[in-house]
């Protein structure tokens, strides 16, 4: 089949505006980490590129080993990216080490990708108790890389360790996406990920200040793999969202509602309210 000239060029422009990147952790069960992110990227028709942090042995029951890549794999890794044409977003996860964070830092210092879609993940120790980022990582991804970033999606625990303080309940939400809003220097919007909280609403707080509960519902993971992985799904899902055009509100549920399609095995992609599934 020939392609007409004028559809080629029209996939061409496709492929330079809807470009992301995805920055991550090798999860060989593709559960989590880059390959689940490319499986989200493609789901909505984003063009993925990777460069992969760490390679782990990991499956859905835990995180046996991890082994960061060299500082300076990675660094001419993202700058042959660079080179190779436009980003239109980032999606960031697993860092493993302060010289790994410290690269990505600097690249999002030189390269120029709108802050609004660039989403970090902040992946600290995985569900099975694995350190996946070292204590002097997270030092220099609160001091250096929250100020680069448009958005960040913790948990709880992360988003305590992050923000130096201990919330057990939904009250507390608040004042963590505030301390973290306040760390990102302005222009950081901030998503607490309430997987862990009943119900599991998650809670947005704007960079101008604007405060809103998301609610979801507890459902039972039928999906292949699980409930593995959800935080990598919703942050690279968010990505997407931002990527094709959605309101920062309608991004944050859009997401919310692709990882619940994605626990129960629902495939229709064109549902973006939870109620409806």
């Amino acid at each position: 089949m020939i392609r007409k000239p004028s559809v080629v060029k029209d996939m061409a422009e496709l492929a330079i505006t809807r470009r992301a990147l995805t920055i991550a952790g090798y999860d060989p069960s593709s559960g989590a980490g880059i390959t689940a992110d490319l499986q989200v990227f493609t789901a909505h028709s984003v063009v993925g590129v990777s460069a992969v942090t760490a390679l782990t042995v990991q499956s859905r029951t835990g995180v046996r080993r991890v082994e960061p890549v060299s500082a300076a794999l990675l660094r001419e890794t993202l700058d042959l990216l660079a080179e190779e044409g436009p980003i239109a977003g980032v999606k960031i996860g697993m860092l493993a080490t302060a010289e790994l964070v410290e690269v990505v830092t600097k690249f999002l210092s030189r390269v120029r990708i709108p802050r609004e879609r660039v989403v970090l993940d902040p992946v600290i120790w995985s569900s099975s108790g694995a350190e996946l980022l070292s204590a002097e990582g997270v030092g220099r991804l609160r001091e250096g890389l929250l100020p680069l970033v448009g958005w960040i999606t913790p948990n709880v625990a992360e988003a305590g360790i992050l923000a130096e303080i201990e919330v057990s309940g939904k009250e507390g939400v608040p004042e963590l996406a505030g301390r973290l809003a306040k760390l990102g220097g302005g222009g950081l919007n901030v998503v607490v990920t309430g997987g862990n909280l009943e119900p599991p609403d998650d809670f947005l707080r704007t960079d101008s200040g604007k405060e809103i509960w998301v609610p979801g519902q507890r459902v039972e993971a039928r999906g292949v793999h699980g409930a593995h992985g959800t935080g990598c799904v919703f942050s690279s899902a968010l990505l997407c969202r931002l990527v094709l055009g959605d309101s920062k509100v309608e991004a944050v549920r859009g997401a919310k509602a692709f990882v619940v399609r994605r626990l129960t095995g629902y495939r229709d992609s064109s549902k973006t309210d939870i109620s409806e599934l």
